[in-house]
């Protein structure tokens, strides 16, 4: 019976020994680098429904643009190849709680790198640099912020950091809230309000889809984009970087930038 008990003992001093090294089993963290490698793919959270940066297309089912270009490519250099990427579409308010319980392994979607959200999750270095702004129907008395006041009714995304910098800048700002753009847009469209906000990149690619609208004035805040990741991730954060740098290096994301926004990247 000692004997027995010794086993069991030195059986469970293994385990923990294991535990603290690499996991008992030896089990890699989930969504880690290594375990990507292992499943073969990335599993990438990107928008459905903002031209330009994620649009799925009705009749083709596939999801465009310039997020999911560099996901591709990311995918290219992480895993040797481009088609190794899976989709899932997340929206402003989904998407850390969908990155947080392993559904996805990043998020590639318009997402804003703020204090608040390192609390939550980790961020590559920035790449794609945008600004909010507002878009209107043609012919508006509102050419920019200064023309907004506490009567205006403003759309945006639940979640988005664009409702908080507008009533920030207009305190007593009426904000309607949608779950993503192309229901705040369509809401613009149906003369529910005044004026939709979010970065300029995405609003250009609403006025592209409807020439009845524009976006008006300068941009009056700096949103920095981030691919985010679970706390924890460094090392899947510095593949990344290092797929980003190259990526710079290489020309390749200035072909992708110019195909999607018209124009190349500021230095």
């Amino acid at each position: 019976m000692k004997k027995h008990w010794k086993m069991i003992s030195l059986g469970l001093a293994t385990c923990l020994m294991m535990t603290v090294l690499a996991g008992c089993g030896g089990k890699k963290e989930e969504g880690g680098l290594a375990a990507i490698k292992e499943r073969g793919k990335l599993v990438v959270g990107v928008k459905f429904d903002t031209k330009l940066f994620g649009l799925k297309d009705p009749s083709s089912g596939n999801v465009e643009g310039f997020d999911i270009d560099i996901s591709k490519e990311l995918a290219k250099r992480i895993l040797g190849d481009a088609s190794k990427v899976e989709f899932k579409e997340v929206t402003s308010k989904t998407r850390i709680p969908m990155l947080n319980n392993g559904e996805i392994d990043m998020v590639v979607a318009t997402m804003t790198i703020t204090e608040e959200r390192k609390k939550e999750v980790d961020f590559s270095d920035v790449y794609f640099q945008a600004g909010q702004s507002l878009l209107v129907k043609k012919g508006s008395p509102i050419r920019g912020i200064e023309d907004v006041s506490a009567e205006t009714k403003v759309m945006s995304s639940k979640g988005a950091t664009s409702v908080k910098n507008i009533k920030e800048k207009v305190p007593g700002v009426t904000v309607l809230e949608f779950d993503n753009y192309q229901d705040a847009f369509s809401a613009l469209k149906a003369g529910q309000g005044d004026a939709l906000t979010t970065d300029d990149a995405i609003l250009y690619g609403m006025a592209a889809q409807d020439p009845n609208f524009e976006v008006v004035g300068e941009p009056f805040t700096d949103e920095p984009y981030g691919i985010a990741f679970r706390k924890g991730s460094a090392e899947l954060v510095q593949a990344v970087n290092d797929a980003l740098k190259a990526m710079r290096e290489s020309g390749e994301y200035e072909a992708i930038y110019e195909k999607w926004i018209g124009k190349k990247p500021a230095e």
